[in-house]
């Protein structure tokens, strides 16, 4: 389901868009879709992109044209742009169905598995008139994919619970990235079955669910403490061995080549994790 989800997102706006070029005008309306443009060779050609929208380098001269919570249709309109990459879950429908009312050329998609971020870099290397090295970068990403999941395809399963935060406590179910990553390093996301896609769960639930390793986005040198209060708990088994660690959210969180570094730095988590059981 996750798959045909992501494709229907690509294939409507894909109709009538396929003659674009190169020398394009290019709105960029999530931080992983200015990194994904920028790999695709299509930095140059980026006029306007939403705040945070900070790698690579580059991408810090970019005007702003707003952020999750706001744009600003009228700077965007003064652009002139060709096309517009949304995100439809982090853009919001909202806005998307705004700028097309605008009659902005806007293309929106989900992607929700490790292979989908391949696809992005394929379809946008094409909308944006750079395809050759739009396929190039895709192949690359599933080739590094394919190594990680030969290395953990029978490892040993971890139940991992990814906690973003903890006012309130949240996590990420089955249908996020995250626990698609979670997945391939052999982990099993403890709130997968959750209905919310960023659900938010009470305290006695991580105790009833007793995950074995907690994971928490922090760009700290050290253990947030919000992540180490779980230690106040020692009846989960994450705390009891003190398996409580931090990775980068911007590898995790956005949906660009990077994540694989993620991927990485989670794998390497569970490894630890095995190792000491």
């Amino acid at each position: 389901m996750k798959r045909i989800v992501f494709l229907l997102l690509f294939l409507v706006p894909l109709i009538g868009q396929a003659q674009l070029q190169q020398g394009q005008r290019i709105i960029s309306l999530a931080p992983h879709i200015t990194e994904i443009l920028f790999a695709v060779g299509a930095g140059p050609e980026i006029v306007g992109a939403v705040e945070y929208s900070d790698y690579p380098l580059a991408a810090k001269q970019i005007p702003t044209i707003g952020n999750y919570e706001r744009i600003n249709y009228e700077q965007i309109l003064a652009l002139r742009p060709t096309l517009v990459v949304a995100w439809q879950s982090g853009s919001g429908e909202e806005s998307i169905a705004r700028m097309r009312e605008l009659g902005l050329n806007v293309f929106s998609y989900e992607p929700q598995t490790m292979e989908d971020v391949a696809e992005s870099l394929r379809i946008i290397g094409e909308l944006s008139g750079h395809s050759q090295q739009g396929e190039q970068q895709a192949d690359l990403f599933i080739r590094r994919l394919d190594q990680l999941k030969t290395t953990y395809s029978n490892a040993e399963k971890i139940r991992v619970f990814y906690q973003l935060g903890d006012e309130p406590h949240m996590t990420l179910n089955g249908e996020h990235l995250v626990s698609d990553v979670i997945e391939l390093c052999g982990g099993e996301n403890i709130f997968a079955n959750a209905i919310p896609l960023v659900p938010r769960i009470s305290i006695e639930s991580v105790v009833r669910l007793n995950p074995a390793v907690i994971i928490g986005p922090s760009k700290a040198e050290e253990v947030p403490e919000w992540l180490a209060d779980w230690r106040q708990w020692p009846s989960i088994e994450a705390a009891q061995k003190n398996s409580l660690f931090r990775v980068n959210p911007d590898f995790m969180h956005r949906h660009s080549p990077r994540i694989l570094d993620g991927a990485e730095q989670i794998c390497g988590i569970l490894d630890l994790v095995r190792e000491s059981r």
